[in-house]
């Protein structure tokens, strides 16, 4: 290798040095603009440079016949390594809410005051808004009169009964007449309650569906007057397929994702259900939705990652790195004897693999720690072959 290399050389300096000897009488021959003098000088050095040409294309075949690397493949490798493997399975799943109401009526009249507006934040029982009673606050004043008659002449009955004066009859009338007019009144202001509209829970306004002026009446759809939902308590419901019934579990951490957000979030699954839907063969997974921001709405879509296997000191490599032979067998080729200059065996050996998250897989067997593996040019290595590895 190395005479030929310095024959090479050699070749290439004296081609260098004979154009320079040559510079001098280049430049007379040009000064004396002899044409036919310039042609003959240039067919005589391009006749010398197909020589020198000639010359070093003998010289490049003796080199690759002799070269001990041009037919060794080259190859990467990866030393294999135990590592956390955290598994997820992606579903997709709807942000949904059970504080999530429509408001109707339980009387009809004028609405004759609304007292929120949309976006209001509310509490449970704030009012919403009154409906015209038709003047039955007017009757509840005159009950309530009546019911203090009544107390006054059951209290005086009871005291002249308690001290033998009067008659039984008197004393069970009185006492009749004032606990009739005592649930009557009663009667009459759970009625009228129902002539103001309430939150039925803590929330927002959403929807303030109709105005202060407008005839409401119980009824179904069309009827309803506000529309309020919770933004606090959301979560998401999403169908899981029954092969994960034993590793998606209450508890399994989930990573929820929201494409229009463009938002992660951490979370955890809160509640299985017990029913598998015949149809598709799955079971519902609860997942409560945090929102600090206030971004999440309700009917958001969203990426469901759902936690269902962990080995912490799995072997992982690229799905790149694996062929299939003819039988269905998977296999990697696996380097050794490792020399100084990189020249290294490439040995085949059948693998078994597990779980795969995007482009990495888990190696069950096949494979130990600390071994390493062809990434690329595994396709055009074969079996006790000799390799060179360009990046380890």
């Amino acid at each position: 290798m190395r005479k030929i290399n310095h024959i090479l050389t050699l070749i290439i300096a004296f081609a260098i040095i004979a154009c320079g000897g040559n510079e001098s009488t280049i430049s007379s021959i040009l000064a004396e603009g002899n044409m036919e003098n310039i042609r003959a000088k240039k067919k005589e050095l391009t006749t010398q440079l197909k020589q020198v040409e000639g010359e070093i294309a003998l010289l490049d075949s003796a080199i690759e016949a002799n070269s001990e690397d041009d037919n060794i493949p080259l190859i990467t490798a990866l030393k294999v390594k135990k590592q956390d493997f955290v598994h997820y399975v992606e579903l997709q799943g709807d942000v949904t809410t059970r504080q999530n109401v429509l408001v109707y009526p339980e009387v009809a009249g004028t609405m004759t005051k609304v007292y929120v507006d949309e976006g209001d934040q509310v509490k449970k029982g704030q009012a919403l808004a009154t409906i015209d009673d038709g003047g039955l606050s007017n009757q509840l004043i005159q009950m309530k009169t009546q019911l203090s008659l009544a107390e006054t002449t059951y209290e005086r009955q009871k005291r002249l009964w308690e001290q033998k004066i009067g008659s039984e009859i008197q004393f069970l009338q009185s006492k009749a007449n004032y606990e009739s007019q005592k649930a009557a009144v009663e009667q009459m202001e759970s009625q009228l309650r129902k002539f103001t509209m309430r939150a039925p829970f803590d929330g927002i306004v959403d929807d303030v569906i109709k105005d202060q002026g407008t005839v409401v009446a119980p009824g179904g759809p069309g009827s309803e007057v506000f529309r309020v939902i919770n933004l606090s308590n959301m979560y998401i419901e999403t169908s899981v397929p029954e092969t994960y019934i034993t590793s998606v579990t209450k508890g399994k951490n989930v990573k929820v994702f929201f494409p229009i957000l463009n938002e992660t979030i951490e979370s955890a699954v809160r509640e299985t259900g017990n029913f598998i839907n015949p149809n598709n063969r799955s079971f519902s997974v609860e997942i409560p939705v945090p929102n600090r921001s206030g971004n999440v709405k309700p009917n958001l879509t969203a990426r469901v990652h759902i936690n269902d296997y962990r080995n912490e000191e799995a072997l992982l490599i690229p799905q790149s790195a694996i062929s299939e032979n003819s039988e269905g067998e998977q296999y990697a080729y696996v380097v050794s004897n490792i020399s100084k200059d990189n020249v290294a065996i490439a040995k085949k050996t059948i693998i078994t693999t597990g779980k795969t998250q995007g482009d990495i897989i888990e190696v069950l067997s096949g494979i130990s720690d600390g071994q390493s593996i062809i990434i690329e040019g595994a396709r055009s290595v074969k079996d006790g072959q000799e390799v060179k590895i360009l990046n380890y």
